[in-house]
């Protein structure tokens, strides 16, 4: 399951920890929202590329957990889970704005993630994201439920792990 482009949540503060450039071949704790089903074969057999997105193949996840409460859009809150994740990111691309020659080839130029900034209008919701080539990048810590939508906080806590 991927990310939509279109959050259609309405603009939102981002993360603190978000505004800064993931730095290359870097440890963070990010966030993956899914379903509960999702979930669990998610821990047992580890994350499934998708086959396209905003930032074409690969795993989206994103160091604002405002960001990954909200998927899958497709299902409802009560059903939903967060996955908190451990990420080397490697290569990291930045992809500021729509139409960027590397937007969807990133990966071919050399870099093992993709970052999209907060606020660069890539998405409505004007949160951060990321997309990791390789799933054996990311390491699930643990399963959490999501923030409650109404109640946006930031709840990023450092978002940096040593």
């Amino acid at each position: 399951m991927y990310w939509a482009e279109d959050d259609n949540m309405g603009p939102r503060p981002p993360c603190l920890e978000s505004y800064s450039e993931p730095a290359n071949n870097s440890t963070y704790i990010m966030y993956h929202g899914t379903s509960k089903e999702a979930a669990e074969s998610i821990r047992c057999y580890g994350f499934s590329p998708s086959k396209d997105g905003m930032l074409g193949r690969g795993v989206y996840v994103s160091r604002d957990l405002q960001k990954a409460s909200r998927y899958p859009l497709n299902v409802a809150e009560g059903d939903r889970r967060v996955l908190v994740v451990i990420v080397n990111v490697g290569m990291v691309k930045k992809i500021d704005r729509k139409g960027h020659p590397l937007q969807k080839t990133w990966h071919a130029a050399g870099y093992d993630t993709a970052w999209v900034p907060p606020n660069c209008g890539m998405v409505p919701s004007g949160l951060e994201e990321d997309c990791v080539w390789d799933p054996s990048r990311i390491n699930v810590i643990s399963v959490i439920k999501p923030i409650p939508q109404p109640h946006m906080g930031c709840g990023c806590g450092s978002g940096y792990y040593q």
